[in-house]
């Protein structure tokens, strides 16, 4: 059984042009469940327009691992935003 300081910590945070970005990014980042359940813990969270990510991983190697993902699907959201965001809440379905 592991300690509590085998753990290696790790906390992100990305800022986003607004509070309202940034909880998108969140729910829809948040549907994905951690792989290892067991050796990767992860919380997110907002703090005005930042979204503040917070990882506990029991090896180094899950942990580039894990921020590698999690960082590719910052991105998609990102540019997902970018692309539709504006347009798509001038033209509601």
């Amino acid at each position: 059984m592991s300690s509590d300081t085998d753990w290696h910590r790790i906390t992100i945070r990305i800022p986003f042009a607004s509070a309202k970005h940034a909880h998108i990014a969140m729910q829809a980042i948040q549907v994905d469940a951690e792989l290892q359940p067991h050796a990767v813990k992860r919380n997110l969270s907002v703090e005005e327009e930042v979204l503040v990510a917070s990882f506990e991983t029991l090896t180094v190697r899950l942990a580039r691992l894990t921020i590698n993902a999690f960082l590719e699907n910052v991105d998609l959201v990102v540019r997902t935003i970018q692309e539709f965001g504006e347009s798509a809440e001038q033209h509601p379905p």
